[in-house]
């Protein structure tokens, strides 16, 4: 059959074609696609991270320090947000700095991530309780989650529990999203039971394609119902399962951080008789997860305060500011990476999700960038910082040209050269 195959018998075949078959490559086996964690959520630059947490636990007041405001209300009582406030928060970037001082520039856009204070959460929203149907909407429409967490005791600050206790709340909300989520996806999987017959009918093609979600649905539900959340799935999750959580929105897919409110002394001295029942709990519950402590009436104190104060403030107590490290930490969580554009007119550091290719990075700037694209002149930021200049990077041939399929790097500094109508530009 081999030789049938090539032409004939061994005795007809010629030397020729003999060498030619044996000589032939074995095929090269295709890579398996590795999926990751930054593959989970919707892939846009314009992401956000919402604060979550139960009624009087600090939310409003670390949405204030984080946007430098008073702009959401915060009160010693519950619902005092009931529609979410929405802001921006100047990340802290070391990079853009360095750019900056190297180029003086006209003009300086740094980097921003979008904070959300989402109401607070009480046992039976997933019900409807409370603000919960408003409550589980908003957060929907986020794409991470920081978690807020009291672990102070005041007898002037009520709590919705009566008690404090960060672990039982953080259950609490868990489990309500958990709920959530798996409501939706039966529902959601009543409305492809019904699709059924329509998809049998169709094509071989989309018959496949309907029991492969069914397949993803009932895998994730199973999960769920262990008790699990869906990002901590990645293990067991294909890409099919991927598509389908990205597709469905599920709340527990959402990345998370745990903000840790305590009072003052104890952020001092970096010690809390809850710490270690939070570090356990989410070392079981959302492993990989990072946990910050801060000190919500401390931060809320240098709002209104101006640098040279705020050092003051700093010098005295001993103790700096916990939220650069909850803004790049809640940054780098919803898969956000940075490029950067320098020039004496404007130095900017431009937002894009991971796994951005080079033409998709460039629509970020604008749409005919994209359109146009002919490639992009590429400098890592830690070599043009080593180097000291762009002349510098080509001379040691380290300024160079990718193309269409090159993934945009975290701290890339880009030139992208796109071609409108006839007429080839660089910007």
């Amino acid at each position: 059959k081999f030789w049938l195959a090539v032409g004939g018998r061994p005795d007809k075949v010629s030397a020729a074609r003999r060498r030619f078959v044996t000589a032939m490559p074995p095929k090269k086996k295709v890579e398996e696609e590795k999926l990751g964690a930054w593959m989970l959520g919707r892939f846009s630059k314009n992401l956000k991270v919402g604060l979550v947490g139960m009624p009087n636990v600090g939310k409003s007041t670390l949405y204030n320090s984080l946007s430098k405001s008073h702009h959401a209300e915060a009160a010693n009582f519950p619902f005092c947000t009931i529609e979410p406030n929405e802001t921006r928060a100047f990340v802290p970037d070391e990079r853009y700095d360095w750019l900056v001082q190297q180029n003086k520039p006209k003009s300086e856009v740094p980097p921003w991530l979008t904070i959300v204070d989402i109401a607070g959460l009480v046992r039976g929203a997933s019900k409807g309780d409370g603000l919960g149907n408003a409550f589980l909407s908003h957060i929907k429409s986020v794409d991470g989650i920081i978690h807020v967490m009291r672990a102070f005791e005041d007898q002037d600050i009520v709590h919705a529990e009566d008690t404090v206790d960060p672990v039982r709340d953080i259950e609490c909300i868990t489990t309500e999203l958990r709920i959530k989520d798996m409501d939706f996806l039966k529902g959601r999987m009543e409305q492809h039971m019904k699709a059924r017959a329509a998809a049998a009918t169709k094509t071989p093609q989309s018959k496949k394609e309907w029991e492969e979600t069914l397949a993803s649905y009932e895998k994730i539900l199973k999960f769920m119902e262990e008790g699990k959340d869906c990002r901590n799935g990645m293990d067991i999750w294909n890409r099919n399962d991927i598509d389908q959580l990205n597709d469905l929105q599920m709340l527990t897919a959402k990345p998370v951080l745990f903000a840790v409110n305590m009072n003052i002394d104890d952020y001092k001295r970096k010690k809390n008789k809850f710490l270690k029942k939070i570090f356990d709990w989410v070392q079981a519950n959302a492993p990989g997860s990072a946990i910050i402590p801060y000190c919500g009436s401390f931060e809320d104190d240098l709002v209104d305060l101006d640098n040279a104060q705020i050092a003051e403030k700093f010098k005295e107590l001993e103790v700096t500011s916990a939220l650069p490290k909850v803004i790049k930490t809640a940054f780098t969580m919803v898969n956000l990476i940075l490029f950067y554009t320098s020039g004496p007119d404007e130095v900017r550091a431009w937002i894009i999700r991971k796994g951005y290719k080079a033409p998709q990075a460039a629509g970020v700037i604008h749409t005919d960038f994209e359109r146009g694209f002919i490639c992009a002149e590429v400098m890592a930021f830690e070599e043009l910082k080593e180097k000291g200049s762009e002349a510098a990077m080509k001379a040691a041939g380290r300024y160079r040209q990718e193309g269409k399929t090159y993934e945009c790097q975290d701290g890339d500094v880009i030139f992208f050269k796109f071609n409108v109508t006839t007429d080839k530009k660089k910007q």
